[in-house]
């Protein structure tokens, strides 16, 4: 049987691919022997794909730094429908998060790994307050999420943010960029008119590399590094303290991962902000966090700082993933 393997992860294409054909902007640029062409590009576009790689960008948490979000022993349950059974004996319970506990800091890089279906996101959810939780108190700068009411709640919502996984279908395609990144304001900033609002809206799309000549376009017009980076503005306008990215950079390609992970960084250092930071690249996981938690069917099974994981995992799961991890 022949494989087309399409794809932006390199590290799969020098492990499984006899040939490869690289394409830019719709133009086939190079191809050839995967051993040829990983040891020789010729193209500048191959040359910059093969240099692209995450480099370690964070800066040491001060030891005063105060805690923004802590969660102890949290537990996400969900009902399930057993098979021939009826009436109350006819639902189960699915434990998607088992127990965790986790805690980021001012400035801090939380980093979560695990594979697809371990429990990543559901526990990103209900950090956020998105997901209600069976046992367990997760803690925003010291006060339980559950006892925030009325217009406490709203200033919660603005200070924790979220940026999703997909570009293409985070952003409405009916709305305007303007209209995307200022949503948020008319809700959580009422007092602010609409040339307040578009002058912000245009601050923040600075900020992230995005000119204000976008604010009139629509998602479509832009490549999926620019919809993420517009995606990371709706989230930064509101003047978050904590950012939670569930796989900010996988749907994108090594070269324009590289860049929005600079851009990550950079906006961490300059406003202080908590990242909760979610995937299964352990690459972009060394080259952004400062610690940890490795998450294996709900639960968390290791945790800790980000160089003593990675060089002497304990648990058999985290040896089993950094064994796993492809690289080149």
């Amino acid at each position: 049987m022949a494989v087309l393997l399409i794809t932006h992860d390199l590290n799969l294409v020098r492990h499984f691919a006899q040939r490869v054909a690289v394409m830019e902007k719709g133009v086939l640029v190079e191809s050839g022997p995967v051993e040829t062409l990983f040891a020789s590009p010729q193209h500048p576009y191959t040359q910059r794909l093969l240099q692209s790689r995450p480099e370690r960008a964070v800066v040491p948490v001060l030891p005063i730094a105060p805690v923004l979000l802590d969660a102890r022993d949290v537990c996400v349950d969900f009902r399930t429908k057993l098979p021939g059974m009826a009436g109350w004996f006819q639902s189960g319970r699915f434990r998607a998060v088992d127990d965790a506990t986790v805690s980021v800091r001012q400035g801090e890089t939380l980093g979560i790994v695990g594979e697809s279906g371990s429990g990543k996101s559901t526990l990103a959810m209900a950090l956020l307050g998105l997901q209600r939780t069976s046992h367990g108190v997760i803690d925003f700068q010291g006060r339980a999420l559950r006892s925030y009411r009325g217009r406490e709640q709203t200033t919660l919502r603005s200070n924790m943010q979220v940026v999703f996984q997909d570009p293409f279908s985070s952003l409405s395609p009916r709305q305007t960029i303007e209209r995307i990144v200022g949503e948020g304001l008319a809700l959580h900033r009422p007092q602010l008119n609409a040339d307040a609002r578009r002058d912000k809206v245009i601050g923040v799309l600075r900020e992230v590399g995005i000119d204000r000549t976008a604010l009139h376009r629509y998602p479509h017009e832009f490549s999926g590094g620019q919809r993420q980076r517009i995606a990371i503005a709706r989230a930064l306008v509101l003047e978050p303290r904590i950012l939670i990215l569930d796989e900010p950079t996988s749907a994108l390609d090594v070269s324009i991962q590289q860049q929005v992970l600079k851009l990550l960084a950079g906006l961490q250092r300059k406003y202080n902000l908590g990242f909760v930071f979610i995937s299964h690249d352990l690459a972009v996981i060394g080259a952004m966090a400062h610690r940890v938690a490795v998450m294996q069917n709900g639960a968390i099974v290791e945790t800790g700082e980000v160089e003593r994981i990675f060089a002497e995992p304990t648990h058999p799961y985290t040896r089993k993933l950094l064994k796993a991890a492809l690289t080149t």
